[in-house]
Protein backbone atom coordinates (compact mmCIF):
# COMPACT_ATOMS: atom_id res chain seq x y z
CA UNK A 1 0.00 0.00 0.00
CA UNK A 2 2.79 2.60 0.88
CA UNK A 3 4.16 1.94 -3.32
CA UNK A 4 0.56 3.24 -3.63
CA UNK A 5 0.21 6.16 -1.73
CA UNK A 6 4.18 7.38 -2.79
CA UNK A 7 2.90 7.28 -5.97
CA UNK A 8 -0.02 8.55 -6.35
CA UNK A 9 1.52 11.99 -3.73
CA UNK A 10 4.50 12.24 -6.58
CA UNK A 11 1.51 12.06 -9.20
CA UNK A 12 -0.93 14.50 -7.48
CA UNK A 13 1.97 17.36 -6.75
CA UNK A 14 3.70 16.96 -10.21
CA UNK A 15 0.59 17.34 -11.65
CA UNK A 16 -0.48 20.28 -9.78
CA UNK A 17 3.34 21.70 -10.35
CA UNK A 18 2.47 21.67 -14.41
CA UNK A 19 -0.62 23.02 -13.99
CA UNK A 20 0.46 25.89 -11.71
CA UNK A 21 3.22 26.85 -13.77
CA UNK A 22 0.94 27.10 -16.97
CA UNK A 23 -1.55 29.54 -14.87
CA UNK A 24 1.14 31.28 -13.99
CA UNK A 25 3.39 32.07 -17.42
CA UNK A 26 0.98 31.34 -19.82
CA UNK A 27 -2.18 32.20 -18.57
CA UNK A 28 -0.53 35.11 -16.28
CA UNK A 29 -3.31 33.95 -13.92
CA UNK A 30 -2.10 35.23 -9.85
CA UNK A 31 -5.65 33.90 -8.63
CA UNK A 32 -5.05 30.48 -10.36
CA UNK A 33 -1.44 30.31 -9.18
CA UNK A 34 -2.09 30.93 -5.94
CA UNK A 35 -4.51 28.37 -5.89
CA UNK A 36 -2.90 25.48 -7.39
CA UNK A 37 0.22 26.51 -4.83
CA UNK A 38 -2.43 26.12 -2.06
CA UNK A 39 -3.55 23.31 -3.39
CA UNK A 40 -0.28 21.46 -3.53
CA UNK A 41 0.11 22.71 0.15
CA UNK A 42 -2.37 21.77 1.57
CA UNK A 43 -1.94 17.80 0.37
CA UNK A 44 1.67 18.79 1.94
CA UNK A 45 -0.21 19.49 5.01
CA UNK A 46 -2.95 16.20 5.08
CA UNK A 47 1.11 13.98 4.30
CA UNK A 48 2.14 14.84 7.77
CA UNK A 49 -1.17 12.13 8.90
CA UNK A 50 0.59 9.46 6.46
CA UNK A 51 3.39 7.09 6.82
CA UNK A 52 6.78 9.23 7.00
CA UNK A 53 8.06 9.84 3.14
CA UNK A 54 11.48 8.12 4.36
CA UNK A 55 9.31 4.85 4.66
CA UNK A 56 7.45 5.56 1.52
CA UNK A 57 10.74 6.32 -0.70
CA UNK A 58 12.28 3.17 0.79
CA UNK A 59 9.53 1.23 -0.20
CA UNK A 60 10.08 2.73 -3.65
CA UNK A 61 10.23 0.11 -6.89
CA UNK A 62 10.87 2.12 -10.02
CA UNK A 63 12.97 0.54 -11.73
CA UNK A 64 11.47 -1.95 -11.22
CA UNK A 65 7.82 -0.38 -12.08
CA UNK A 66 5.49 -2.73 -14.05
CA UNK A 67 3.59 0.56 -15.55
CA UNK A 68 7.03 2.25 -15.94
CA UNK A 69 7.11 2.02 -19.93
CA UNK A 70 3.37 2.13 -20.40
CA UNK A 71 3.05 5.40 -22.43
CA UNK A 72 -0.25 5.48 -24.38
CA UNK A 73 -0.90 8.99 -25.01
CA UNK A 74 1.36 10.54 -22.85
CA UNK A 75 3.41 11.78 -25.45
CA UNK A 76 0.35 13.37 -27.58
CA UNK A 77 0.37 16.97 -26.83
CA UNK A 78 -1.06 19.96 -28.93
CA UNK A 79 -0.63 23.04 -26.97
CA UNK A 80 -0.46 24.35 -23.06
CA UNK A 81 -4.42 23.51 -23.10
CA UNK A 82 -3.97 19.59 -23.69
CA UNK A 83 -0.94 19.72 -21.36
CA UNK A 84 -2.76 21.16 -18.37
CA UNK A 85 -6.25 19.44 -18.48
CA UNK A 86 -4.18 16.06 -18.52
CA UNK A 87 -2.41 17.39 -15.81
CA UNK A 88 -5.56 18.15 -14.21
CA UNK A 89 -6.94 15.00 -14.95
CA UNK A 90 -4.09 12.87 -13.33
CA UNK A 91 -4.40 15.60 -10.29
CA UNK A 92 -8.25 14.07 -9.64
CA UNK A 93 -7.43 10.60 -10.22
CA UNK A 94 -4.28 10.80 -7.70
CA UNK A 95 -6.50 12.11 -5.22
CA UNK A 96 -8.89 10.27 -6.04
CA UNK A 97 -6.59 7.04 -5.27
CA UNK A 98 -5.47 8.94 -2.09
CA UNK A 99 -8.81 9.42 -0.80
CA UNK A 100 -9.72 5.36 -1.16
CA UNK A 101 -6.28 3.92 0.05
CA UNK A 102 -5.92 6.26 3.29
CA UNK A 103 -9.91 5.12 3.76
CA UNK A 104 -7.98 1.77 5.32
CA UNK A 105 -5.52 4.21 7.49
CA UNK A 106 -7.93 7.36 8.90
CA UNK A 107 -11.58 7.77 7.28
CA UNK A 108 -10.47 11.50 8.41
CA UNK A 109 -7.02 11.58 5.96
CA UNK A 110 -9.82 10.04 3.35
CA UNK A 111 -12.05 12.90 4.08
CA UNK A 112 -9.58 15.65 3.74
CA UNK A 113 -8.72 14.48 0.47
CA UNK A 114 -12.34 13.97 -1.01
CA UNK A 115 -12.20 18.04 -0.30
CA UNK A 116 -9.20 19.18 -1.54
CA UNK A 117 -10.72 16.79 -4.82
CA UNK A 118 -13.65 18.79 -5.01
CA UNK A 119 -11.73 21.99 -4.70
CA UNK A 120 -10.21 20.70 -8.12
CA UNK A 121 -12.51 20.38 -9.64
CA UNK A 122 -13.69 23.76 -9.22
CA UNK A 123 -9.91 24.96 -9.61
CA UNK A 124 -10.33 23.03 -13.09
CA UNK A 125 -13.63 25.07 -13.78
CA UNK A 126 -12.39 28.48 -13.61
CA UNK A 127 -9.18 27.38 -15.25
CA UNK A 128 -11.29 26.19 -18.08
CA UNK A 129 -13.12 29.82 -18.29
CA UNK A 130 -9.62 31.84 -18.13
CA UNK A 131 -8.23 29.50 -20.90
CA UNK A 132 -11.33 30.19 -23.17
CA UNK A 133 -10.77 33.91 -22.19
CA UNK A 134 -7.11 34.03 -23.35
CA UNK A 135 -7.84 32.22 -26.42
CA UNK A 136 -10.72 34.45 -27.26
CA UNK A 137 -8.47 37.12 -26.66
CA UNK A 138 -5.79 35.68 -28.95
CA UNK A 139 -7.92 35.24 -31.48
CA UNK A 140 -8.61 39.31 -31.78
Amino acid sequence: MNRILDANINRAKEGLRVCEEIARFILASRSLTLELKRTRHRIDAILKYLPKRAILIRERESLNDVGRDIVLNELKRRDYQDIFFANMQRVKESIRVLEEFTKLINKNIALEFKKTRYSIYEIEKKATARIAAVKSHRKI
